[in-house]
């Protein structure tokens, strides 16, 4: 059985089942990044609910995994050379599982650096600036008096987007015909921004040419509809 008790977060949210991966998370464009890919790749983990509306990811037992206070966050207990790995950024954390798995991360140097740059703009650029979107259209933001804020975001949302599209002409997903991190990076981001954040009008989604048939591509395999759900919220 193995060993956790050097990491403070399972003292909170104690693992049933120490010998699997541990994962703290929450359904979120962010968090679904990693529980897809756990079930993409068949890895046995332990999803770990962390509530960001009661602040649990400031909880001094989560900051000691992540002290940026965000999900995901993962506790490999094989991690390399046999030892145990904690890991946050969702980016650094699907590329750890790529590499560990075999899967869904080319072996071929040129294509890996390539499927990368689209994880890294996705992180860099996409999850940013659809966040923002979601905020000044749905949530707080939207009371707002001035709307250049919105408009600035959704000018830049639909920037992306038409980035995405571009990329996928000809493409069924991002990296060709092998589907990978890179669109596993994306797909819960694309979905919230014309669900959740309740922007499909504002981006002008239907009236791109290749991000609807990939996203929905997307949705239709069976680890990203169980992936989706996971952890059950409360």
């Amino acid at each position: 059985m193995s060993d956790l008790s050097s990491f403070p977060i399972t003292k909170r949210w104690p693992a049933q089942f120490p010998d699997r991966l541990q994962l703290y998370s929450l359904p979120t464009p962010n968090g679904v990044k990693v529980s897809i890919m756990l079930e993409e790749t068949g890895l046995p983990y332990e999803a770990h609910l962390i509530d960001i509306m009661k602040n649990e990811s400031k909880d001094p037992a989560f900051l000691s995994l992540n002290p940026n206070g965000k999900i995901p966050a993962i506790i490999d207990p094989h991690g390399p050379n046999g030892n145990p790995i904690g890991l946050f950024e969702s980016g650094a954390i699907l590329t750890y599982l790529g590499e560990k798995t075999g899967q869904f991360l080319p072996s071929d140097r040129a294509r890996r650096y390539a499927t990368l740059q689209w994880v890294y703009f996705q992180n860099a650029g996409v999850g940013p600036m659809f966040g923002q979107v979601g905020f000044f259209n749905k949530f707080a933001g939207k009371e707002y008096t001035d709307k250049r804020p919105l408009q600035r975001y959704v000018a830049e949302a639909k920037r992306l987007l038409c980035v995405i599209d571009t990329r996928l002409q000809g493409r069924r997903w991002m990296m060709d015909d092998e589907y990978t991190i890179a669109d596993i990076s994306l797909l819960g981001w694309v979905r919230n921004l014309i669900t959740f954040y309740e922007a499909r009008d504002l981006v002008a989604f239907d009236n791109l040419e290749n991000v609807p048939a990939w996203l929905e591509r997307g949705l239709e395999r069976p680890a990203v509809q169980r992936g989706l759900q996971i952890p059950q919220r409360a």
